[in-house]
């Protein structure tokens, strides 16, 4: 296969990943939005559980249908990435239950540098200044549209500081595993949607009745309510591969940034189908600064330079004998 074909065929693989999370992302969002707000089922720590049980049912189908082959990934691994993912889940209801909608959109905006904090450390990325900038630009962009009220408080703070924290390093985490380990994104989700599912649904109940005062054993559960519940885990499992496929093709970084269409287009469909009170000429202007911000992350990032791996290598050993001391040199290698 020529190399301008292979670049056809990734470029297509790379669309068809982004389309298959925007896809299901967003309608996860407005699944859950008319299953808590018309609906009334406040619990999304239990839901995420069912979510998660839903995909292990999907992953041992595939694993016994010859789709998933077996692969070892260490329970060091596995347990620090099952903590940072269930923090991240918990983090973010009670940071969104203790602060501000301003402020909890802000603390979401901050996973962007943190993440791209994380790549500098962990894996030494280096940054160009045109990616830099189209990233500030889409974080004025989202927050132009999306950030109103401002308020905080220490305990509202604490818990938005873990929630940005543990998603960073649950999204970092995913691109690191498939890497090191060589697994691929069902391979991967078939290690940790079982333990996510197994500590979500035993800790769920327990923090869901913490945050809303309501038990879940206690809703009135309908027809309605309950679709919307088989639908929502239904669309989730896709959610969850998709997250993975992504972040494994891509980085976190590169998941973020543009993982903030996804924002608009909730935006969008919030006005067409939950009312249009909110649509007005500012939140319209930060959509079309966002759209810009990303369009140029997209175009900066994949230019030679725009975000690249540092590569430290060592001399061999000859070099070495005739040079008389060892220097290690510097490669860049592209994200």
């Amino acid at each position: 296969m020529s190399s301008a074909s292979k670049a056809d065929r990734k470029a297509t693989l790379d669309a068809a990943s982004w389309l298959f999370n925007v896809v299901t992302s967003v309608g996860i969002i407005m699944v859950n939005k008319a299953l808590m707000a018309t609906h009334g089922f406040s619990f999304a720590t239990t839901l995420t559980g069912l979510h998660f049980a839903t995909t292990t049912l999907l992953t041992s189908l595939l694993r016994w249908l010859g789709y998933i082959h077996d692969s070892h990934l260490p329970l060091s691994e596995l347990l620090k990435f099952v903590l940072f993912a269930n923090f991240s889940i918990v983090g973010m209801n009670v940071s969104l239950m203790w602060n501000s909608v301003g402020f909890y959109q802000i603390a979401k905006l901050s996973m962007i540098p943190v993440s791209c904090f994380l790549e500098v450390i962990f894996d030494k990325v280096r940054y160009s200044r045109d990616t830099k900038l189209s990233i500030l630009v889409v974080l004025v962009g989202v927050a132009v549209c999306t950030v109103t009220d401002v308020s905080v408080n220490f305990k509202g703070f604490l818990a938005a500081v873990i929630a940005v924290w543990s998603t960073a390093l649950q999204q970092y985490y995913v691109h690191f595993l498939q890497r090191k380990h060589s697994l691929g994104s069902f391979d991967l989700l078939g290690h940790t949607a079982p333990v996510q599912a197994a500590s979500l649904l035993l800790c769920g109940p327990f923090v869901d009745f913490w945050l809303t005062n309501k038990g879940v054993h206690a809703y009135d559960y309908n027809v309605i309510s309950v679709f919307f519940i088989v639908l929502s885990c239904t669309i989730a499992v896709g959610t969850n591969l998709s997250q993975f496929i992504c972040i494994g093709r891509f980085t976190a970084v590169t998941f973020q940034v543009l993982g903030h269409m996804k924002t608009i287009l909730v935006l969008i469909l919030g006005f067409i189908f939950f009312g249009k009170e909110g649509l007005n000429l500012h939140v319209v202007l930060g959509m079309v600064i966002a759209i810009v911000g990303m369009i140029w992350y997209g175009n900066a990032s994949s230019k030679p330079g725009g975000k690249e791996r540092i590569i430290y290598s060592i001399p061999s050993n000859k070099a070495q004998k005739e040079d008389g001391f060892s220097e290690p040199t510097e490669a860049d290698e592209k994200v």
